[in-house]
């Protein structure tokens, strides 16, 4: 019963009665004050014995009394019967009013208990399932939209959770199975094993734990951006393309890879400077791995009407027009060409991608295979006119 009384469709049901019983009471009111004021009604107060005579004689006696007081009580009469069938009415109406309102009520909150059966029978396994609510596109109709809507954008968050954390376990099985093979060959199963086989497994093992923990701070740095939460601040972007560079000079310089740099100095922009070099280091760690010995890959920096952007170009072996809009794909893997080792992205242009756009900008790739790659990070400028154009220079 408790639980009845504290329904919505209880609720509803006496609220709607509560008005209907009020708004007839106040008609039945002013309807009796109007008959009562209008008529005067008075019982009969005064009556005489007024007698029958017939030929002289008195046959009869009879209680007689003054027009305009039959008049009056004639009103009083009918103002007492007026009030009798208010008052059987105004029961009958407020019985009739708790039924319509139920019903009523019933009907209206028919969409809610279907939102209601979808969304228990919704799993955090499958999210497949929508309300999908037909009829009219009023607010209980808006309001299931609005669920389905944020039904598909938890579906697709859950489904990347996946896929990045299958592919991720991927990623990580090879390096851990290079590090165990290195070390029963070398350590358990071959006690015997000479310093130089020693110090080859150990290269290799340090190798794969490099590869391991890159992919361990690309994971962390996914999962921070998926967060949110921005440290936006005032940023020198030519500072950001350098200190990218700087960390990676001595890996460039391992691999006879020169760097260069184009920047042009008073670079301001709001965001966040850890993000934004990190997304230029991605790019750098790409270019030095992929260029040849004795190319150069060049870091850059300019301003464009409405935008700031960064570019790392590189002479290594480009990329085909058809993969282009793959490579930013988590742990995209692309055949090797003639033959060759397949080339694997990883998370690192992934995570470029998310930190530009985060930051409302695009990444843009021009490249020719044969010829390098060029990355450009387009980072929008609020202006005073309004937001910045809607795709950035070619």
């Amino acid at each position: 019963m408790r639980r009845l009384t504290q329904s919505i469709r209880f609720r509803l049901t006496v609220l709607y009665s509560a008005l209907l019983f009020a708004l007839a009471a106040t008609a039945l009111g002013v309807t009796y004050l109007a008959v009562e004021r209008a008529t005067d009604p008075k019982p009969v107060t005064q009556q005489y014995r007024a007698s029958v005579v017939k030929h002289g004689v008195t046959i009869d006696t009879l209680e007689v009394a003054e027009v305009d007081q039959i008049e009056s009580a004639v009103n009083f009469g009918t103002l007492q019967t007026l009030r009798t069938y208010s008052l059987f009415a105004l029961g009958g109406l407020l019985v009739a009013s708790l039924g319509i309102g139920w019903v009523l009520s019933g009907r209206a909150l028919r969409p809610v208990g279907a939102i209601a059966r979808t969304t228990r029978e919704i799993q955090a396994t499958d999210l497949s399932r929508r309300i999908r609510l037909g009829g009219a596109k009023d607010e209980l109709r808006d309001l299931a939209d609005t669920i389905d809507s944020m039904l598909d954008r938890l579906d697709d968050a859950f489904r990347n959770q996946r896929e990045l954390i299958d592919d991720a376990s991927h990623e990580l099985r090879s390096p851990l199975a290079v590090i165990r093979a290195n070390l029963d060959a070398s350590l358990v199963d071959a006690p015997e094993a000479t310093a130089d086989e020693r110090a080859r497994a150990v290269t290799v093992i340090d190798r794969a734990a490099t590869r391991m923990s890159r992919l361990v701070e690309d994971l962390l740095a996914t999962a921070r951006r998926d967060a949110g939460g921005l440290a936006d601040t005032d940023v020198d972007l030519g500072a950001v393309a350098r200190e990218a560079g700087e960390e990676y000079a001595a890996v460039a310089a391992a691999s006879q890879v020169f760097l260069a740099y184009d920047v042009r100095p008073g670079l301001t922009y709001i965001g966040d400077h850890d993000a934004l070099r990190r997304a230029v280091g991605n790019l750098l760690s790409n270019a030095v791995r992929l260029s040849p010995e004795g190319g150069t890959v060049t870091v850059a920096a300019g301003t464009a009407p409405g935008w700031r952007w960064i570019a790392v170009a590189d002479h290594g072996p480009g990329i085909a027009a058809g993969d282009q809009a793959r490579v930013f794909d988590r742990f995209w893997r692309a055949p090797g060409a003639d033959g060759g080792r397949d080339r694997r992205t990883g998370l690192g242009l992934a995570i470029v991608r998310q930190i530009v756009e985060s930051h409302g900008g695009q990444v843009a790739l021009h490249s020719t295979p044969g010829r390098g790659s060029t990355f450009v990070l387009w980072l929008p400028l609020p202006t005073a006119e309004g937001p910045p154009p809607a795709e950035p220079p070619v």
